[in-house]
């Protein structure tokens, strides 16, 4: 791995770049050049998205999501480390796949094409985002469902505050779509160093299913590692003490070189 001091942040679904601002923070202390590039659609004033919801947003696609994040990547003076939470996270295996970056980190990653889980958590958290009945509509997240989703160890009052702070509404057609073509990620290619993370109490991507992604690289050669951290949901990154999680992952890019 190059000495790389460029870090992408990549957000996922129901968010946008406001969700790493404190990440940013820590990790631009540490010496690092930080981006967090949003996805179309998904940039401004979470409130304002929520108020005034983006005409396009509805038809957006993960393959359209990519194609925006690579040609920001191209543009950077050096070759970036990688960090993506949940489509961030997938983003980030497809980003590395097509040699975008000398390491990746999967916070509670989305899951490639062909890695499925029948847990009942599973099911109940995406099935109302990717139903199929609801067309090219906007999944509007209510405080209910961004509990269960995300906030499932914090009160309904609690998980009200975030939502106020960070959640948008969001394209149904960018889960849907990585369910095909899109999220295919080629298991047996030799790749940069992957850190997959889990969070114990995870509803929406739970642990096992992280674990299932991990398992399926198959290039001997090619350092991949996995951590579960107990106790923290898919709000992993905005849950109390997330700063545990900021510097194992910095210890591990730091360990890289």
């Amino acid at each position: 791995m190059s000495s790389s001091k460029t870090i992408v942040f990549i957000h996922g679904l129901f968010m946008n770049p406001t969700s790493w601002e404190e990440w940013i923070k820590f990790y631009e202390a540490k010496g690092y050049t930080c981006y967090a590039p949003a996805y179309a659609c998904h940039s401004g004033e979470p409130k304002s998205l929520r108020n005034k919801i983006d005409i396009s947003l509805g038809g957006l696609t993960f393959d359209q999501v990519m194609d925006s994040l690579v040609l920001f990547i191209d543009k950077l003076p050096e070759k970036p480390i990688l960090i993506g939470h949940s489509m961030g996270g997938l983003a980030v295996q497809k980003l590395i796949n097509l040699g975008k970056g000398v390491a990746g980190i999967c916070i509670d990653s989305a899951p490639p094409k062909g890695i499925f889980s029948l847990k009942w958590s599973f099911l109940k958290a995406n099935l109302p985002v990717i139903n199929p009945l609801k067309g090219n509509s906007v999944f509007i997240p209510t405080t209910k469902w961004f509990q269960y989703a995300f906030c499932n160890t914090m009160t309904i009052e609690q998980t009200q505050v975030e939502l106020e702070k960070f959640v948008v509404p969001e394209s149904r057609n960018i889960p849907r779509s990585v369910t095909g073509k899109a999220g295919e990620i080629d298991f047996k290619k030799p790749h940069q160093p992957l850190l997959m993370i889990a969070g114990e109490k995870d509803n929406i991507t739970p642990s096992s299913l992280n674990k299932k992604n991990y398992e399926a690289y198959k290039d001997l050669n090619s350092k991949i590692d996995f951590k579960e951290f107990p106790g923290r949901t898919h709000y992993i990154c905005g849950q109390d003490n997330w700063q545990e999680v900021a510097t194992y992952i910095n210890a591990w890019i730091v360990s890289l070189n």
